[in-house]
């Protein structure tokens, strides 16, 4: 589709609701009317397994279709793309993706492999969503060169926000030496605990620290056991539980998602004119 958008979910800190993030946003984005593409890029395949695909060892994946750019093999894409019963497509995960690394170091344009292997779809989505591993490694490296934007997960806890100045530095550096098209989206604040004022400080701490120049989405998706106990069975929060907190956050998240492109598109309309 013309006007697909292509984001990558990361924070090099680990548990902080990426995946999470990918699949909810994904779900709601579907809710909504829009036609979405999930890529998981995390050698753990989290993402694909909390979506219910097991035993996916043997399966092709996100590190196929990247072999095969390197290798300059020719290959199916549709053979790759997984089609979920709550409407939304997935390239699944990899170990792969782990052994992939060492192939990647030796290749020309290593950084834009993942791009050259996904360019074509964006003729077919409104949304690439891509899952990134916990690292800022040349699988991450190749998920930002690919992405027009990125959502940063924060967990509302003081180590996340430490370690939010670093990602938004390696951001602004594979902007200025990759890719140019490259901004970011927003920060999210997840696993917010409103029965403490401590999440709350760290909220402002990371408000006060950042929000004057990246935008802080205004929906804060709250912590739920039921997120755990929709991932065993292989389902969303809304096809697990459509009533809860969670599931109302991450429909209201995906709602500013989407203005918040209708925005920037609008601002960049009226400066043209």
């Amino acid at each position: 589709m013309a006007n697909c958008k292509i984001t990558a979910i990361a924070n090099q800190k680990g548990g902080v609701g990426k995946t999470t993030t990918a699949l909810h946003l994904s779900v709601a984005l579907a809710r909504l009317g829009k036609k979405v593409l999930l890529v998981d890029a995390d050698p753990q395949a989290d993402l694909t397994i909390s979506m219910g695909y097991y035993d996916m060892d043997n399966a092709l994946n996100i590190a196929s279709i990247m072999k095969n750019v390197i290798n300059h093999n020719s290959f199916n894409l549709n053979d790759v793309i997984l089609h979920h019963c709550e409407g939304i497509d997935l390239i699944p995960g990899s170990i792969e993706l782990a052994e992939l690394t060492l192939l990647l170091g030796k290749s020309n344009y290593r950084e834009c492999i993942m791009k050259q292997g996904l360019e074509k779809l964006r003729d077919n989505y409104d949304y690439i969503l891509i899952d990134c591993m916990p690292s800022l490694d040349i699988i991450t490296v190749n998920a930002l060169a690919f992405a027009d934007d990125v959502v940063i997960p924060v967990e509302a806890q003081y180590l996340s926000a430490r370690a939010t100045g670093s990602l938004i530095k390696t951001i602004k550096s594979i902007n200025k030496d990759i890719n140019p098209s490259l901004k970011i989206k927003g920060l999210l604040f997840t696993m917010v605990d409103n029965r403490t004022t401590f999440s709350e400080r760290i909220v402002d701490i990371i408000k006060n620290g950042y929000g004057n120049y990246v935008n802080i989405f205004n929906t804060k998706i709250p912590c739920a056991i039921n997120v755990a106990r929709a991932t065993l069975n292989g389902k969303s929060i809304f096809d697990y539980d459509k009533n809860s907190k969670v599931a109302t956050a991450y429909l209201q998240f995906a709602k500013e998602f989407v203005l918040n492109e209708t925005n920037r598109k609008r601002s960049v309309s009226a400066q043209c004119r």
